[in-house]
């Protein structure tokens, strides 16, 4: 009997904001080599941006946060209030903890520097798509640094994780992906994916950078 031929992957809509032509050129010939992302908006500018949301659904919007004519974090919270299932991912040069918080704050899942080079993109993108909650390392090691420095952990965690759940969770404050987390743990990316959005569940956070706050300040991660 003969085998069945695997399921293809689902189309995913993707838009991009990026006033750089290099950088905005590079994501637009990254996503074209992937069978499974789809171009569906492209804008140089905020006012470009907040003028065509309305028009196309989307899965996964790429922002830039310096455009010429206002902030990313506006276009990023546009596109929280026109489409509340869109996955929203950062890619930008400012890897301050003001830049990323404000972000998180306005709607972002995500927080990649502009150092990330095309094959790993593509599964940031999927993985934001899936519930993860890619960040650059040098960008989670600064905001543990922060939480390190401005809360202090409780005497007694208030939050139980499992063995394997306390393991992702230290992956993840090192700034660890997706994959480089599953290739340390001996397991699938599907398997770190429902970890992490178990351990979201327990802390009641939404993204890694508050995964890492919360953990940090329940004594999770005080060794």
């Amino acid at each position: 009997m003969p085998t069945p031929a695997p399921s293809p992957l689902p189309t995913l809509r993707i838009g991009v904001v990026e006033d750089d032509a290099s950088s905005r050129d590079a994501l637009v010939a990254m996503i074209g080599t992937q069978p499974d992302l789809a171009l569906v908006l492209l804008a140089n500018d905020c006012a470009e941006a907040l003028a065509r949301l309305p028009q196309v659904p989307l899965d996964v919007l790429l922002v830039d946060l310096g455009l010429p004519d206002g902030s990313g974090l506006d276009v990023i919270r546009a596109a929280r209030m026109q489409w509340p299932d869109c996955s929203i991912l950062v890619s930008t040069i400012f890897g301050d903890e003001d830049h990323v918080l404000r972000s998180i704050e306005a709607g972002a899942m995500g927080y990649l520097l502009k150092d990330v080079d095309a094959a790993e993109l593509a599964e940031e993108i999927r993985s934001l798509h899936a519930g993860g909650s890619p960040i650059s390392p040098m960008v989670a090691r600064k905001i543990l640094a922060r939480a390190a420095t401005t809360l202090a952990p409780a005497s007694e965690p208030s939050t139980v994780l499992s063995a394997r759940e306390q393991e992702v969770l230290r992956y993840v404050s090192k700034g660890f992906n997706t994959e480089e987390t599953a290739r340390s743990m001996g397991v699938s990316r599907t398997t770190v994916l429902t970890f992490v959005r178990r351990i979201y569940a327990k802390l009641q956070v939404n993204t890694r950078a508050e995964a890492i706050h919360a953990a940090y300040k329940q004594g999770l991660l005080a060794d």
